[in-house]
């Protein structure tokens, strides 16, 4: 089995894509919101998944919206933050959530790779998958109301942060020297096709732009928020080398489960203080 990534998958392509066709394939793969893909090749998921947190603030903001709304019209924070929780799970057909819990199946199996794949392409779910699913959701709706008990613009921005860190953990997890393993299906189309240098350059972009949004909400905010996407990302980084490890590579269920993991992960930090 692959211990690290020392011996990485074919490099990115050479060839480019459209920062159009990046979005669409985004958009088109990450979302169901409507986009049309037009490349459905290593190109254009290269540029696509180095766009990824682009298609994680549509949604963040999608989720951000009526939580808000059902707070300033005199709602609890429970249920403005159950709705949040809802929409990014109805804009992605659950299939985050139904990768959290195969790859909770999978990782809990103890089988070897190859038999622990096939309990992730099972339909069903099995025990470590629904406790791994419940427990997310509540901790996920837990925290976005905690976010919401102070304000409905916190709460707002925790929403917006945690979307665009999940798909965030999907760029990081789509870099080079990371493997498929399978050689169908959204983890090979994905597997090592940004660069390393594209990877880092985004991931700043994006925890200087958390960190601006909340800077209204005071210094202390701005930090937090920084923080919350890098100790989500830590959090993203340890689940990926544990698939790696175990599966020997990374399927689209365990692109999922990174996106949920590293939510959650920046939902609790945002929660606190």
């Amino acid at each position: 089995m692959t211990d690290s990534f020392e011996d990485p998958p074919p490099a990115p392509p050479a060839d480019r894509a459209s920062f159009a066709d990046g979005v669409r394939f985004a958009f088109g793969t990450l979302t169901v919101l409507p986009a049309r893909i037009t490349r459905w090749d290593r190109p254009a998921a290269r540029t696509g998944m180095a766009c990824a947190p682009l298609a994680g603030l549509v949604v963040g903001l999608c989720a951000a919206v009526p939580g808000a709304l059902l707070l300033v019209l005199g709602g609890g924070p429970l249920l403005a933050a159950a709705v949040t929780v809802a929409v990014p799970a109805a804009l992605t057909r659950g299939l985050h959530l139904d990768g959290l819990a195969d790859t909770a199946d999978g990782l809990g199996s103890a089988k070897p790779a190859d038999q622990a794949l096939r309990i992730m392409k099972q339909s069903d779910i099995g025990p470590f998958g629904v406790v791994t699913l419940v427990l997310a959701l509540l901790v996920q709706v837990a925290a976005v109301a905690d976010a919401y008990a102070d304000s409905w613009i916190r709460g707002a921005l925790a929403a917006v942060t945690a979307a665009v860190t999940a798909r965030l953990a999907m760029t990081l997890a789509s870099r080079e020297g990371v493997p498929a393993a399978r050689p169908e299906g959204l983890g090979a189309a994905v597997a090592g096709v940004v660069p390393r240098a594209a990877a880092t350059a985004v991931t700043a972009a994006v925890v200087a732009l958390a960190a601006a949004a909340a800077l209204p909400l005071g210094l202390p905010a701005a930090g937090r928020a920084a923080v919350a996407v890098l100790a989500a990302l830590l959090v993203a980084e340890l689940l990926l080398r544990r698939c790696v490890r175990r599966f020997d590579g990374v399927t689209g269920d365990v692109f999922g489960a990174l996106a949920e993991v590293s939510a959650t992960t920046a939902l609790i930090v945002l929660a606190l203080g």
